[in-house]
């Protein structure tokens, strides 16, 4: 199985549409849902989620479960309980982000410190949604080290988790290769659910150490697919090729896509910024992103934006941007 990390601010309901086009993705988990001290309207859980508005999948079919990020285990299970009325496929927790501002609240990496609240969390959520409802948690190894790696997972497992992604590194590494695969390994050596291993992933070869090096199967991938469209394919696939799975120009009709959406979801100050973050990503497997992002770059106005793509994409640009007028 391979699934599509959650990447605040980078891997939104957009991103997600257009790279689950691309095949090899299994599931989706989205961007975290911030749980403070108040139940949330459905409303909110749709915003950030709209697939929730096309039975919980993306628009090629593929499941996304909504990920909800907090420390108080009686407030997330209200709010894990109006969810699960929105029919989504599970719901997970997040107990990795790295995030100064997350963490100073008590959420996300932070509250690896406390394996006792991680099972009083897990415990709560799994009491407020139906039983045969997944859920699931995605952690770090640690704070500021790993040494209550293994004691966490058992926590979250002993509250009811069903699974588990684990990213190998600690808050402290921040995102700073390596990734320490073999802490997964160790893991998974003490927990009976499984474990999805997860954490600098940016080709097949890397997959396949994570993979001998973890003894997990399953993978969750971020910003190697935000740079590499065709790279859960190319997994799916035991491609040993070093070149892209996806070819330039396969690839310039999601971009094309890609860009439809944000123009038409986003807001119009957003808009350009969204699709230079895409193309910084993809300049690092393609030479053709970077032409495209050094032309690019120091524009806000989406009309040159449509300009380039009609000069690459001469008919479906212009039918794109028929469509986006129309909008």
């Amino acid at each position: 199985m391979l699934i599509l990390a959650p990447m605040e601010g980078l891997l939104d309901s957009v991103l997600r549409d257009i790279l689950t086009r691309a095949g090899g993705i299994d599931r989706c988990v989205s961007e975290f849902i911030r749980v403070t001290n108040t139940v949330l309207p459905a409303r909110v859980f749709e915003r950030i989620v709209p697939e929730l508005h096309n039975g919980g999948r993306t628009f090629a079919g593929v499941p996304v479960r909504p990920q909800l990020l907090g420390s108080d285990p009686a407030c997330l299970a209200d709010n894990a309980a109006v969810l699960a009325g929105l029919g989504p496929f599970g719901v997970d927790l997040n107990f990795g982000c790295p995030a100064k501002v997350v963490n100073r609240h008590g959420g996300g990496a932070a509250l690896l410190e406390d394996p006792e609240l991680l099972h009083r969390i897990l415990c709560a959520v799994r009491a407020a949604v139906p039983a045969d409802m997944a859920v699931s948690a995605k952690m770090r190894l640690g704070l500021h080290d790993d040494t209550r790696a293994e004691e966490c997972a058992l926590a979250l497992q002993a509250g009811g988790a069903g699974e588990l992604v684990v990213h190998a590194r600690t808050k402290a590494d921040g995102y700073r290769p390596p990734a320490y695969w073999a802490r997964i390994a160790d893991i998974r050596a003490v927990v009976q659910i499984p474990v999805i291993a997860n954490g600098e992933i940016w080709n097949v070869e890397d997959a396949l150490r994570c993979r001998d090096l973890s003894g997990s199967s399953d993978l969750m991938l971020g910003r190697g697919m935000v740079s590499d469209p065709g790279l859960a394919l190319a997994i799916a696939e035991g491609s040993s090729s070093a070149d892209p799975k996806m070819a330039w120009p396969s690839l310039l009709p999601l971009i094309a896509d890609f860009w439809h959406l944000v123009r038409t979801r986003l807001d119009k100050k957003k808009q350009a910024g969204r699709l230079k973050q895409w193309l910084n990503f993809l300049r690092q497997r393609y030479p053709e992103a970077e032409v495209a992002y050094l032309a690019l770059r120091t524009t806000s106005d989406p009309l040159v934006i449509e300009a380039w793509l009609a000069d690459k994409l001469p008919d479906r640009s212009r039918a794109t941007m028929q469509i986006t007028a129309r909008g």
